[in-house]
């Protein structure tokens, strides 16, 4: 948890994002239980999970169902002339001696993923709650729209420890499983971990890698993230995903992320070590904002570059406004 304490002129806890000191009231703002995630239904409804970009038709839910086939694997029957000689199935036609193509049925219903970000970088928060905990909270609104509009919905939790895979399923208990996975993520009770950047790093790579193998073509993957650590490795992961898939980067960040408080000096603490931090200093300041700038430049150049929507989420924004203001509400 975060501790500053600016020495020349008292802070409040409200400006610090301190966690209360009544234990309840510090869900949604450190923490999220399964009882705060279910009461973000209502706030769903309505939200635009369409596809924007029409590319062809049929005969689901949706007008031109996104990248990819769009179709999923139904049989294999023996290869007849005429079929297409991309879809035989190789491995029964070695076993068998024989020919055999696969079939696929129409997806009438799209996959929809959720990658949620809980390494330790998401958990820091000055103005209004941990980025790990609007991590949360954008998720289930978004789980709960994707509950509604009756698509399949999978996810994949993690941070530097564990990984939590649920493949798509359709239904209600199977979304409840997911909450519950979420807000009983180990990730929730190592909250004052420090930061291991390699570890970090290294997390992020292996869960893309995973996702890749989970994401079906023509889904839609949404990542909830701050994207520390995001590299050449990440990039590659990602830009094969979104040749196949309808992708939103949820970019989460503190407001003091991107710049440093007013002149002061303040101590901060991640909650086992402290470091003084003198934000007076011009240079420290021009340096700290480049720096951000960079890292989000980053995300978003390689966002126009393939076709993904961005979507910025601060620690002090409503999710639910967030995602309405990019995604929209369809009426």
């Amino acid at each position: 948890m975060i501790d500053a304490l600016r020495r020349h002129k008292p802070i409040a806890d409200s400006d610090l994002g301190h966690a209360p000191r009544i234990a309840d009231e510090g869900d949604g703002v450190v923490r999220v239980s399964l009882a705060s995630l279910l009461d973000l239904r209502h706030c769903s409804l309505g939200l635009d999970l369409r596809p924007h970009r029409v590319l062809a038709s049929t005969s689901g839910s949706y007008i031109s169902p996104f990248k990819g086939r769009g179709m999923e694997f139904d049989e294999v029957r023996p290869y007849m002339q005429g079929d297409d000689v991309r879809t035989i199935d190789w491995r029964v036609t070695a076993r068998s001696g024989r020919p055999h193509t696969k079939l696929f049925r129409e997806e009438r219903k799209r996959a929809v993923l959720l990658w949620v970000d809980l390494r330790a970088p998401m958990f820091f928060g000055i103005r209004g709650a941990f980025k790990s905990v609007r991590a949360a909270q954008a998720a289930a609104i978004l789980g709960w729209r994707t509950l509604d509009l009756g698509d399949r919905l999978g996810a994949l939790i993690f941070d530097e420890a564990r990984h939590d895979e649920l493949r798509p399923r359709r239904g209600q208990p199977p979304f409840l499983h997911l909450l519950r996975r979420l807000t009983g993520h180990p990730a929730w009770q190592r909250a004052d971990r420090q930061l291991d950047e390699a570890a970090s790093s290294q997390s992020l790579n292996q869960s893309l890698l995973r996702l890749r193998r989970v994401a079906q073509p023509g889904g839609l993957v949404v990542l909830l993230s701050d994207f520390t650590g995001f590299d050449g490795q990440a990039a590659a992961h990602l830009a094969q995903l979104s040749r196949h898939n309808d992708m939103v980067f949820v970019g989460i960040n503190d407001p003091m992320e991107s710049e440093l408080p007013p002149a002061g000096s303040y101590r901060v603490s991640d909650g086992r070590t402290f470091v003084d931090v003198d934000s007076a200093d011009p240079v420290r300041r021009a340096q700290y904002r480049q720096r951000f700038a960079e890292h989000r430049a980053g995300i978003e150049d390689f966002c126009r570059g393939h076709g993904v929507t961005f979507l910025p989420l601060s620690t002090g924004d409503d999710p639910f406004t967030a995602l309405q203001r990019k995604l929209g509400v369809r009426r």
